[in-house]
């Protein structure tokens, strides 16, 4: 079939537009990234003289950069819609954070909606799959303490120690508030016939939309991060010596991603901006950690069913187009939204430090040789 004028027009457009959106995003990173790093490397006498407040200004730059990814989808028309529980009430508490995962561009989306979250988003910790690491996102993420996880059963044992270790080490120490992990280990796409085949095995549901989750990481995070509390706040004893004391681990938040028609956004999409607007939507339940149960066993049952739940959900909602209401709600859906002044105000900024840096290191340059 001929290729009409309108149609070629249009494909030129998207060509045009996306080597530009390219080109603003490897501008953006060749700036921002590299003043992230120098800012904190002219800030570590602080980290020796105030801990907390180093890794507070570290978090503002971090969500930041957060910020910008954020913003490459958001300008392009990849929106979130928001339905569930208001996690904004929990986000000054700790919670571990479950995340269904079918693409790349899951954690874009994160970015997003969780912009408006308070400072959720500084306070946050992250797993991910080790190749991450090599991205050119994995530094920050290296120094903002993050976890790179390797799979496969030839290093499942190692990396979990790995994991308790880690979280001892960084997560208090900085901070930190919410833990972000995807349990099924992988995108839907690569793992949907292996579950599918286990649970066959296992006399377990036969799950399309999601996998079934991996208890190794989740287990252990728990095990770690778990206070003494009762329904999300300290359990007995003087209600003053306990404000003083760590809560510890408070909630469970089962977020669940869903992308119309089942195509979810990768990060090439989210970069050059070739589909059309977009909306995401984003379900969230807030389970208190009482109700998490800790043995092995127990445990994995209560998560199996998080995820038969994420299965219903997104069944429903690839029929009708929305997320059915939690039990007692009425209203269902409210539209995440980010303020685009602000987001200039960031995308200046950085290109400002790019600018500035390169000046200081020009001037020391010539200054030795």
């Amino acid at each position: 079939m001929a290729v009409t004028l309108v149609q070629a027009q249009r494909v030129g457009y998207t060509f045009l537009k996306a080597l530009l959106r390219f080109g603003f995003m490897v501008a953006n990173n060749l700036v921002a990234i590299p003043s992230y790093i120098l800012y904190l490397m002219i800030l570590q006498p602080l980290r020796v003289l105030d801990s907390k407040l180093f890794w507070y200004i570290e978090g503002v730059l971090f969500k930041w950069l957060l910020a910008m990814v954020a913003s490459w989808g958001w300008w392009a028309g990849y929106t979130v819609v928001e339905w569930g529980d208001d996690v904004k009430a929990v986000t000054e508490d700790e919670a571990v954070v479950l995340v269904n995962h079918q693409a790349t561009g899951d954690v874009c989306t994160l970015m997003m909606c969780l912009q408006d979250k308070g400072m959720v988003v500084r306070q946050m910790m992250w797993l991910m799959d080790h190749i991450f690491k090599y991205t050119n996102f994995g530094i920050v993420s290296l120094i903002h303490g993050d976890f790179f996880i390797r799979q496969g059963k030839a290093h499942r044992d190692q990396q979990l120690v790995l994991l308790e270790k880690h979280l001892e080490k960084y997560y208090r120490s900085r901070s930190r508030k919410w833990i972000v992990l995807f349990p099924e280990g992988g995108f839907l796409r690569k793992r949907r016939e292996t579950s599918q085949a286990f649970a066959k095995k296992n006399n377990l549901p036969f799950l399309q939309h999601v996998t079934l989750p991996r208890l190794g990481a989740t287990q252990v995070i728990l095990k770690s991060l778990l206070g003494q509390q009762e329904n999300g706040t300290p359990a007995g004893g003087d209600s003053m010596k306990a404000e003083n004391k760590l809560k510890g681990l408070q909630w469970v938040i089962d977020i669940t991603i869903a992308y119309p028609r089942a195509e979810p956004i990768d990060i090439q999409t989210w970069i050059l901006g070739y589909r059309q607007p977009t909306i995401t939507h984003v379900h969230y339940r807030i389970f208190p950690i009482k109700d998490v149960p800790a043995e092995p066993e127990a445990l994995t049952h209560w998560l199996y069913q998080r995820f038969i739940e994420k299965e219903d959900l997104l069944s429903h909602f690839y029929k009708t187009g929305a997320f059915p209401p939690l039990q007692g709600q009425t209203a269902v859906s409210r539209e995440m939204t980010l303020n685009n002044l602000w987001l200039v105000g960031i995308q200046s900024l950085a290109f400002l430090s790019g600018g500035m840096w390169y000046c200081i290191l020009r001037y020391f340059y010539h200054c030795l040789f």
